[in-house]
Formats: C-alpha cells, sequence, structure tokens
C-alpha cells in the first residue's frame, strides 16, 4: 500500500492500491441530487478524478479550483472531484466557488470508491489527497497518492497525462 501521513502522522490506507496499467475499478458514489454515479456513467472518456478528504479545507478548495479552471482546456476528459463530504456541503461549496466544469462526487455512504482505490484512511474516515486518470478504456494510465495528505498534487503530471491518454 502507498504510504501517506496526514499532518506528519502516518495513517492507514483501506482498500486496493491501484497502479497504472490496472483495469480501473468501479465505484459507487452520489452526485449532489444523490443520484449514484458509477465508473461506467463516463464509459468512453478519459477520466482525470481529483480525490480531496473536504471541499472546505484550504488544499482541497485550492485543488479543485484548478482543476475546475484546467477541465475547460480538456478534451473528451471528464474531471470528477471525489471525496466524503455531504452532496449538500457540495452542492453548497461548488454553487459558492463557481465550479462548473468538475463534476464533484461523494463518497460519503459507502465509501465505494475510498476502498477500491485505497484512499479510505481508517482513522478519520476521510479520503487521502490522490489522482487518477483512466482512458476511455477504464485503464488506469496515471496515479498519484499524495504523499502526505496536506500538500498538493502534481496539477502539471497529471495534466499532461490526462491529455496523452486516449
Amino acid at each position: 500500500m502507498a504510504q501517506v501521513t496526514f499532518k506528519g502522522q502516518p495513517v492507514t490506507l483501506v482498500g486496493n492500491e491501484v497502479k497504472v496499467g490496472d483495469k480501473a475499478p468501479d465505484f459507487t458514489v452520489l452526485d449532489q441530487n444523490l443520484q449514484e454515479v458509477t465508473l461506467a456513467d463516463t464509459k468512453g472518456h478519459i477520466r482525470l478524478i481529483s480525490v480531496v478528504p473536504s471541499l472546505d479545507t484550504g488544499v482541497c478548495d485550492a485543488q479543485t479550483r484548478r482543476f475546475n479552471e484546467e477541465a475547460a482546456k480538456l478534451d473528451n476528459v471528464k474531471v470528477l472531484t471525489i471525496s466524503v463530504d455531504l452532496p449538500f456541503a457540495q452542492k453548497r461549496w461548488c454553487g459558492a466557488a463557481g465550479i462548473e466544469n468538475v463534476q464533484v462526487l461523494s463518497d460519503h455512504r459507502d465509501v465505494s470508491f475510498g476502498q477500491a482505490y485505497g484512499v479510505l484512511i481508517k482513522e478519520l474516515r476521510l479520503l487521502a489527497r490522490a489522482v487518477f486518470v483512466i482512458d476511455s478504456n477504464d485503464t488506469v494510465t496515471y496515479v498519484e497518492y499524495v504523499p502526505e495528505v496536506t500538500n498538493h498534487p502534481n496539477y502539471e503530471a497529471a495534466i499532461e497525462a490526462a491529455k496523452a491518454a486516449k
């Protein structure tokens, strides 16, 4: 499993670590209207999945805003942000932040995504910061488990991976 810390303290990640070349695991999350969303709902598109602990923190806010800006410039790429925030809180935050190019989804109900992608922090029931790129054939082409949850991901590498995916 990936080794991750939260504010310098090691945390336990639950689930399966995903690696480049793997078939992307399926998951079920909720949209802001409490409708289920699965990986299959974006089949045929390249997916850039930005994983954040909570939209109400500075780094998560900045990460989601950055990928929202970049999403407008990417062809055939669906950008998803997933957290365990409640869908109601996500909807409020997205409205206030003007997020229109990213689909923000909640894993609060089943932590299905967190377990399938090995980002569920056992001690906190939050998701560790990570970025995944999945091509249109459901193959994982880029993985970044951010070693320190409070740090930013490598935006440029993720965006380049999304552009290079087929």
